[in-house]
């Protein structure tokens, strides 16, 4: 229904038309991939899975080849609510350029917490799931450049702040930290 697609940008110089022998190797490939798929039932997609967490929401990505598309929780990433959040989760995008999204589809699946923790836990998810994807199957010195890139801009987008969340309730108060009022009567 809504998707969004990244648009390819190809040079025309490395458009080239295929020889006989190029043809020949593509359709052995594709006959191998087909047979494969016969024999275990399952085709061959690269995916990794990354998790991204904020106080209390917990986000889940899978990043796996596609067709550019960043959807989360089934909506797509410019129909994400509340509206004035919504460049925070674009950020994973426009910090490293839409040039590595151009040929993978993630999907993020958010849950917990309020509006604001589910932003900050998908926009973490999504650039976690970039490295990895990079790291496991492209090379390694692109994976240290995005994780570099991702740290110099917010180190937030990488690593999760422990610390920064919900202090848990203690006896002998309503709170955390303040206690009952003292009576002498």
């Amino acid at each position: 229904f809504f998707s969004v697609k990244f648009p390819c940008v190809v040079e025309m110089s490395s458009r080239t038309q295929q020889g006989p022998e190029d043809q020949e190797e593509i359709n052995e490939i594709e006959t191998e991939e087909v047979q494969r798929i016969k024999k275990t039932g399952k085709s061959k997609k690269r995916s990794v899975i990354a998790v991204g967490k904020k106080k209390v929401a917990i986000a889940v990505a899978v990043c796996k080849d596609g067709h550019g598309e960043i959807r989360v929780n089934g909506f797509p990433i410019n129909l994400v609510e509340p509206r004035p959040m919504r460049l925070k989760v674009w950020e994973a995008v426009f910090v490293i350029g839409r040039q590595y999204f151009r040929h993978l589809d993630i999907n993020v699946t958010v849950k917990g917490g309020g509006n604001v923790g589910q932003i900050y836990a998908a926009r973490q998810a999504i650039a976690r799931s970039i490295v990895a994807f990079y790291g496991k199957f492209v090379d390694e010195s692109s994976k240290e450049q995005i994780k570099n890139a991702y740290l110099r801009y917010d180190r937030n987008l990488i690593v999760w702040d422990n610390w920064r969340k919900r202090e848990p309730k203690k006896f002998g108060g309503p709170g955390a930290r303040s206690r009952y009022q003292k009576s002498y009567r």
